[in-house]
């Protein structure tokens, strides 16, 4: 028996459809239910041959757990090796690289020192840093300022001036933040992308309340639509994630990546809505009976991204052949 499982928290409606929707499913030496954590013995196995995680984002115990977990052969979805090393900043820089469109991003140090640091620990910063031309290179506000490592837009701030901007980066402590050029859009979507083949474009509006965000009908073309769906694809590729969402901000025609680091995203019914709802269990179902059916004892079920696989190859990541300038018109194959 090839046995699924599922490790959330609080989260109810997307486990159980999950649960159920896979054993609907009535395959043959397969079966899904909600992951059970007992005693935690090193080296020793898990009885799941895939796991579908969504919450060792906020429990340590669970990301080792999971860890330990692949070691011994589980398809843990997703890579929990790589998502504990990923942030948002490598993912901008990796887009640079791979002909995404994405808005110009800094790195700011954090505001205060870590824990058990000291000015010493800074000697190799310069300082102080030169704001003007970071603004310069930004395009001049307004810009945005989030957690290179958050999500769940927490501590999430639009500046309009450098009184904003320092009484925002004072409020920050000893996070790490992005400073992001603001890109204005005419239209908004948020993609699913499962299994590294199942996406489904979303019209989104983020200016709504949250239970209305989903309620948009944006006006762009199939090839527009087309282009997204290519980046999508080509974002998670590299990335290696099995469950993933890319928000792409459209200015110009040109779809801007801005959010492609939610490997757990949202899939409440309440609020992703009934269809959308119904699209993701139905081929989350799908991905993880094909992973269970592909499974091999003891092996490295694992997915890693084309990043990795070029890295340990020695080879570094470059743009398509054909780079796009953004249009869609262009970017068709």
């Amino acid at each position: 028996m090839k046995k699924i499982g599922i490790l959330h928290g609080k989260e109810t409606s997307f486990p159980e459809a999950f649960v159920a929707r896979v054993n609907a499913k009535n395959v043959k030496g397969v079966q899904a239910e909600p992951t059970l954590v007992d005693e935690l013995m090193q080296g020793n196995p898990t009885p799941y041959a895939v796991m579908i995680d969504r919450i060792s984002q906020d429990v340590p115990f669970y990301r080792a757990y999971l860890k330990n977990a692949a070691l011994n052969g589980t398809a843990v979805l997703n890579n929990p090796f790589w998502w504990s090393a990923d942030e948002k900043f490598f993912n901008n820089c990796l887009s640079t690289k791979i002909g995404v469109p994405v808005p110009r991003t800094i790195l700011l140090p954090s505001k205060e020192m870590p824990p058990d640091t000291s000015g010493q620990s800074f000697r190799n910063l310069k300082y102080p840093l030169d704001w003007e031309s970071m603004l310069d290179y930004l395009g001049g506000f307004p810009l945005f300022m989030k957690p290179h490592a958050g999500g769940g837009w927490k501590s999430v701030y639009k500046v309009h001036n450098f009184d904003e901007f320092f009484n925002a980066y004072n409020e920050t402590n000893t996070l790490v933040m992005l400073l992001q050029e603001a890109i204005e859009f005419d239209s908004y979507f948020r993609c699913y992308c499962l299994g590294g083949k199942y996406v489904r474009i979303m019209d989104y509006e983020p200016r709504n309340p949250h239970h209305l965000r989903y309620v948009a009908d944006h006006k762009v073309s199939k090839e527009q639509r087309q282009y997204m769906h290519d980046l999508v694809l080509r974002i998670n590729h590299a990335l290696g994630y099995d469950f993933n969402t890319v928000e792409f901000a459209i200015r110009d025609g040109i779809p801007y990546a801005i959010d492609f680091c939610n490997p757990a995203p949202d899939a409440d019914v309440n609020s992703v809505g009934e269809e959308n709802f119904e699209w993701v269990v139905e081929n989350a179902a799908n991905m993880a009976i094909e992973k269970a059916l592909a499974h091999k004892d003891g092996g490295n079920n694992l997915t890693w991204g084309t990043f990795i696989n070029d890295s340990v190859a020695g080879k570094m990541p470059t743009e398509p052949a054909a780079k796009s300038s953004g249009k869609a018109s262009k970017a068709k194959k």
